[in-house]
């Protein structure tokens, strides 16, 4: 299996390098076999790519220690899952899957997208077929998942115990989907570029995938937020490492071009901006790529050093330089079609959100990439830790929340100070009395304050939104009120379904907030002993140390420390039990460092956090570290809640017409609107 595997990526290079040069002739030319061959080149591409895949998984499950990859990720006594999620494990593998994950999403975009959209198609393939060339050619030739051994070993080193968590299984996958699926809208804006049709079409075609991208990393972000705070044992869930900041640095970009293409599609302004904003979402996902397989930061998710990094340097230099060219010798296609009327218009809070997420990106990528520039000038590596990034970052991200709450609520074109009063009274007062109410509770952290006041204000927006919509509907149609919302939202998903994304980033931000009440004690305990910890809700939790078990699991041996917990004086829940854990291969021979596995009670209050650091001098007294952890929850629920709001928007079916306002086409945009939009804010969403 593994030689049909190395035949296919061989035949995948042939085929990446025949895609992109037919894509390119056959949108230049116009010439119909050229562009059915660059389709079909992409189907066949996804097949071939297909079949190397199931040859690598195939050995990982077959334990074929042969294979170099196979004996460095896995070994007898793995579970069949980590098996599975070696795949994408190691170096070789992630290489291929990213490969495969592009292939088939190359396929589908092909055979997904509305025929009115075909002369976009060809540059598409050639766009797509280019890039997993790039990933297939350096498959091949630096880091290769079947190269073999001149012999083969009995075992296998097996899989990091820091990626023997259910989370491995998931979390890579989704974050792998965000950063992949980005090329497919930037093949969009590529092909557009250069078959100088930049009308709305190109936008109106990635509407979806967009969104989808989005989604898949705001989940995979997530997902690795949900990683590291079960698998990490340091009590946390964002330490701004690299390359967290990595995966996060596309997020806020795609962010910010979810916001301003609205004010294309409505105004036919920021074309140029919007188009820089796409490539740059790919770009960066290509640099956090590069980040986390050069080797040249350390971090606790990145893959050792190898040559791998230098081939994606000269890949990102070679596709901002292409970039570049196209958006300068197309300028003239991107001029805007409307200017800016007034600063409280709904475009300028939208414009001013896109200044703040692309300050943010900045912030964050100046951060990252001071250690490699402290090191180039001199000579010394300059770490910038988390202060750097919250002093910067938190101020931004309140500001981002306000704008979240200010845009719904603020006219196109042009606010006057009526409508201003009407749409922000309810939700400033509401602000107004959960900031007295958190004064009156002793709250004196700035930020959190100023993150539950913000928050209470962008919900009652939202909330007054739905409310209005509901109102406008039943007294338009007579319908009961529950009607009337169901219907609401579901002839309007793409705008309702936006204010269900906002309400779930309120949701983070409350959860963030409670990071700033957090509390922790270290204590050595002997069996009977216990310690106590005030939490930041007035409760007393006494730990009372039970005693350490160890036992043999599958490919592991365990040490496993227990704490009975009350809180105020009663039984609270059964015991935690945090663990050591030593992992083995087959043979019992130790793999890797020891690994803690930290106990955690959810609530969704606060979140009590233990880990057992080790024995004192082998005997039954444990020393602990044990986490008060408010909020943390709520950081997987605002996951959801924004799941279900991006799945609303994406849901079959739209925004239905309304009265003086013209439908978006391919050659247009929504161009007469009435500076008040009366009929957009109100009687839009309640039309049949």
């Amino acid at each position: 299996m593994t030689i049909l595997g190395q035949l296919a990526l061989w035949l995948a290079l042939l085929l990446g390098a025949w895609g992109t040069v037919v894509g390119i002739l056959g949108g230049r030319r116009g010439d119909p076999a050229l562009i059915a061959s660059a389709r079909r080149t992409t189907y066949v591409l996804a097949g071939v790519i297909s079949v190397a895949a199931i040859s690598l998984v195939t050995a990982l499950l077959k334990s074929d220690f042969n294979v170099a990859y196979v004996a460095s990720y896995t070994s007898r006594n793995l579970p069949i899952a980590y098996k599975l999620s070696a795949f994408y494990g190691g170096q070789a593998g992630s290489l291929l899957f990213w490969a495969l994950v592009l292939s088939l999403f190359a396929a589908a975009a092909q055979w997904l997208t509305p025929r009115r959209y075909s002369y976009l198609m060809p540059y598409v393939a050639a766009v797509t077929s280019f890039v997993i060339l790039f990933f297939v050619m350096v498959t091949v030739f630096a880091a290769n998942p079947f190269e073999r051994l001149p012999f083969t070993p009995v075992d296998g080193r097996g899989l990091n115990p820091q990626l023997q968590n259910p989370g491995m299984v998931i979390h890579p996958p989704m974050l792998y989907l965000g950063y992949i699926s980005i090329t497919i809208p930037f093949a969009f804006a590529v092909a557009a570029l250069l078959s100088k049709r930049l009308d709305m079409g190109w936008l109106h075609a990635i509407r979806k995938w967009t969104l989808i991208s989005w989604l898949f990393l705001s989940v995979g972000i997530t997902l690795g937020m949900w990683w590291a705070y079960v698998e990490l044992g340091w009590g946390g869930y964002w330490a701004w490492d690299p390359v967290e900041n990595a995966s996060f640095l596309p997020w806020l970009t795609m962010t910010a071009f979810l916001h301003s293409v609205m004010i294309q599609e409505k105004r036919g302004m920021l074309k140029r901006w919007n188009m820089t904003l796409i490539s740059l979402s790919f770009l960066l996902s290509i640099f956090g790529t590069f980040i986390t397989r050069s080797g040249v930061i350390s971090s606790v998710h990145s893959f050792t050093q190898s040559s791998v990094g230098y081939f994606f340097l000269a890949f990102l230099g070679l596709s901002i330089v292409g970039v570049v060219v196209l958006i300068w010798t197309r300028a003239s296609l991107l001029k805007t079609e409307a200017h800016l009327d007034s600063a409280l218009s709904r475009e300028a809070s939208f414009f001013f959100n896109n200044l703040l997420l692309v300050g943010m990106a900045f912030s964050v990528l100046w951060g990252t990439l001071f250690p490699i520039i402290s090191e180039v000038v001199r000579g010394t590596q300059v770490t910038v830790g988390p202060p750097f990034f919250n002093q910067v970052n938190i101020p931004i991200g309140l500001g981002l929340l306000a704008l979240t709450g200010i845009g719904p609520l603020i006219a196109w074109r042009r606010a006057s100070p009526r409508n201003l009063r009407r749409q922000f009274a309810a939700p400033l007062v509401l602000a107004a009395l959960v900031a007295l109410a958190l004064i009156a509770l002793g709250l004196r952290d700035f930020y959190a304050g100023m993150a539950f006041t913000i928050g209470a204000f962008v919900v009652g927006a939202i909330v007054q939104e739905f409310i209005r919509g509901t109102g406008a509907r039943h007294r338009l149609h007579g319908e009961n009120p529950a009607l009337a919302f169901v219907r609401l939202v579901g002839r309007n998903r793409r705008r309702y379904g936006g204010y269900i994304v906002h309400i779930g980033i309120v949701i983070y931000f409350v959860a963030f907030a409670g990071q700033a009440f957090k509390t922790e004690i270290e204590a050595s305990l002997k069996p009977g002993e216990s310690v106590d910890l005030r939490s930041p809700y007035g409760h007393t939790y006494t730990f009372t140390h039970l005693g350490v078990s160890q036992y043999e699991a599958l490919n592991r041996f365990v040490s496993a420390a227990s704490l009975e917990i009350t809180r105020d004086g009663k039984p609270f829940g059964r015991p935690l039990t945090s663990e050591k854990r030593q992992h083995v291969d087959s043979f019992g021979r130790p793999t890797f460092e020891p690994s803690t596995e930290a106990a955690i009670r959810y609530t969704l209050r606060e979140d009590i956090y233990v880990v057992y650091a080790g024995s004192v001098e082998g005997t039954e007294e444990a020393v602990y570290r044990i986490t008060i952890n408010p909020l943390v929850t709520w950081v997987w629920i605002g996951c959801m809640v924004l799941v279900f709001g991006g799945a609303v928007t994406l849901w079959p079916g739209g925004t239905v017409g309304a009265r003086g306002l013209r439908r978006p086409t391919e050659s247009g945009y929504q161009a007469r609107l009435p500076a008040e939009m009366p009929i957009e804010r109100e009687g839009a969403e309640v039309l049949s």
